[in-house]
């Protein structure tokens, strides 16, 4: 709680307390409107320098000239009847209840946002002749040696050269489970460092780190407002002196009617208290500050409220199938020898490919872990477009496509797995194939399913890969529209033509750098950012953490969960409010009615809203 928030706190309950003394105490003439006058001011100081303060910038025509219009006047009726001026301190203390409320609620919403400030790391660790040096991070040049302790966070990203260990990533990714590292690995800056001494090459700058990007994201967020914010703020402008002449309206024309002034003048403050905007000006905001701070606490960066809204009118989800349904990387999937086992089939495919460090190569060493053995590998020879020669304890080993085994005479056969196939042949005899695959990341097909479920009825795979291998994923996945063989020009082109088909928005994902320009022209772009390129997260509307897309489903959800709570909001504060205002106007309603429609509907509304702040969806 903040020193603004006790401060205020402090002022309710002495005003409270004060006015349950004056109940049970009987004091008449001038000394009870002083003993009244004191908890009006105390609670309602602020409230009156602030509505003179906008009277004298030409800025009048807002809640707190309301309230001080209302209490002002309710406090010269009581006086000019010698009546009650329990209503006008009620009036602003309850008023002020509601604007504690309301800055709790901001406070918890700006704690998400504040959690993640934490990632901004303080100093960058150098290391030096004349030892370990604490510098800015921004003076951390590219290729820089940086030591992270434990319990330190990571400053910039980088790539680790000595030491393991595990990294707690929830403030990056909204999960919870450390991160193992090791030399070789790369690290993104925010992390923190649990339990090794790391040193991490940098390879970047502190400004282009994830951490910087990040905070830069969240902080330019607010200021995109949805169709909904605007329509508030204009709605507020015209409504509230409309309110007020209404008020004025209502005070003297039917007094000069009746003659009863004294009524008129007590149901148009009833009517000006009724009409004060909190509800709507405050809840609305509020619930998409609250929602973008429960996505980032999950993982899910979403670049302004407006971002926010149309993603909850997404109907059709365009997806890349590289990197976003699969990992990118190679793995094998099935091996066929054709007399030798399937380990030793293996054994001569990993030995070849050895020294060579295309990702293919990289999949068949990491199949057969003992490729470091003993085996003696000579006269390595890699023949562009065909694959690789070698000899390997003796024996010609070769390793490559079609082509390579047809030129050297080895009889092979298609195989009826889908995917990359890599033959093998043994002193020219055709020995087996290898089949290579793409790997379906963990939660792709639980994704799509997820997806279905939250109301896209719609779901399209972009790739360039081939027609079989297109088909097969998304036949394991579910998806029954897919493209083939696209070039990035493609892509843009079929994404074109979904968007003239489309009856609601489209929503592209994506993570490489040929997919800017597709998610630049999608109505809303998502990119799977933590290990997604840097183009593609500038491209992007909405950036997933952790590259899952399981969590495209949930920021869906999470977006359609806030505009129903902005709706809401909306119609339960007119509603309520326009109902109120004719009880007001005709005499039913009474000052307490007055203050429910007013600071009431508020802390209701307020409640409502914090709800976005629980992405449990």
């Amino acid at each position: 709680m903040s020193a603004k928030q006790k401060k205020n706190l402090i002022r309710i309950i002495v005003t409270s307390i004060i006015m349950i003394v004056l109940a049970f105490v009987e004091i008449e003439g001038k000394a009870r409107f002083f003993c009244y006058l004191i908890p009006y001011l105390i609670i309602g100081y602020d409230i009156l320098i602030k509505a003179f303060k906008g009277i004298k910038n030409l800025r009048a025509f807002d809640e707190s000239l309301l309230m001080t219009i209302a209490t002002l006047g309710a406090m010269a009726l009581a006086i000019y009847e010698d009546g009650d001026y329990t209503e006008a301190v009620a009036v602003m203390l309850f008023y002020q209840i509601g604007e504690w409320f309301q800055s709790y609620a901001v406070g918890k919403s700006r704690k998400n946002i504040s959690d993640l400030m934490d990632i901004r790391p303080d100093y960058a660790n150098v290391e030096t002749d004349e030892g370990i040096e604490k510098v800015d991070p921004d003076e951390v040049e590219v290729g820089t040696i940086i030591l992270v302790q434990p319990g330190e966070k990571i400053p910039i990203d980088g790539v680790v050269t000595e030491g393991t260990s595990a990294l707690n990533t929830s403030a990056l990714t909204g999960e919870s489970l450390p991160r193992d590292v090791k030399i070789g690995d790369e690290v993104l800056s925010g992390s923190i460092n649990i339990n090794g001494v790391l040193k991490i090459r940098t390879t970047k700058e502190f400004d282009e780190s994830t951490a910087s990007k990040i905070l830069d994201l969240v902080e330019n967020a607010s200021s995109l407002k949805s169709k909904s914010e605007n329509f508030i703020t204009k709605f507020a402008r015209i409504y509230t002196p409309a309110v007020v002449f209404s008020a004025l309206a209502l005070a003297i024309i039917p007094s000069l009617a009746t003659g009863d002034w004294s009524t008129w003048i007590y149901r148009a403050l009833i009517f000006l208290v009724i009409s004060c905007p909190c509800a709507l000006v405050i809840s609305i905001p509020l619930s998409f500050f609250a929602g973008l701070g429960g996505a980032s606490r999950e993982g899910i960066l979403i670049k302004g409220s407006n971002y926010l809204e149309t993603l909850s009118k997404v109907k059709t989800v365009v997806m890349d199938k590289t990197g976003t349904l699969t990992k990118g990387v190679f793995d094998v999937d099935a091996v066929h020898p054709e007399n030798a086992d399937e380990d030793q089939l293996l054994h001569w495919t990993a030995h070849v490919e050895r020294y060579s460090t295309h990702p293919i190569a990289a999949s068949l060493r990491a199949a057969y872990p003992h490729e470091s053995d003993d085996c003696k590998v000579e006269n390595v020879e890699e023949i562009s477009g065909r694959g690789i020669k070698a000899i390997v304890n003796g024996d010609t080993v070769h390793v490559g496509n079609e082509k390579f085994m047809d030129e050297i005479g080895a009889a092979w056969h298609p195989c009826h797995r889908v995917g990359t196939t890599i033959h093998v042949a043994i002193n020219g005899k055709y020995a087996g194939h290898v089949i290579i695959a793409d790997v379906l990341k963990p939660h792709a097909k639980e994704a799509i399913d997820e997806m279905k479920k939250a109301g896209i009825n719609r779901l399209v795979m972009l790739t360039g890969d081939s027609k079989e291998v297109a088909k097969k994923v998304s036949e394991v996945l579910g998806i029954t529209e897919f493209y083939s063989e696209l070039l990035p020009a493609d892509k843009v082109e079929k994404l074109e033509e979904i968007l003239n088909e489309s009856d609601g928005k489209v929503a592209f994902v994506g993570d490489g750098i040929n997919d800017a320009p597709v998610l630049s022209r999608a109505d809303l772009g998502i990119a799977m950012g933590a290990l997604g390129s840097d183009a593609a997260v500038e491209a992007a509307d909405v950036v997933l953490m952790d590259d899952d897309p399981l969590k495209i489903s949930k920021a869906v959800r999470l977006a359609k969960k806030c505009m129903r709570i902005v709706k809401q909001n909306i119609y339960f504060a007119i509603g309520v409010k326009f109902a109120c205002l004719i009880l007001g106007a005709i005499g039913v309603a009474n000052m307490w009615l007055a203050i429910f429609a007013d600071v009431g509907v508020m802390v209701l509304a307020i409640l409502n809203s914090l709800r976005n702040l629980f992405a449990k969806v």
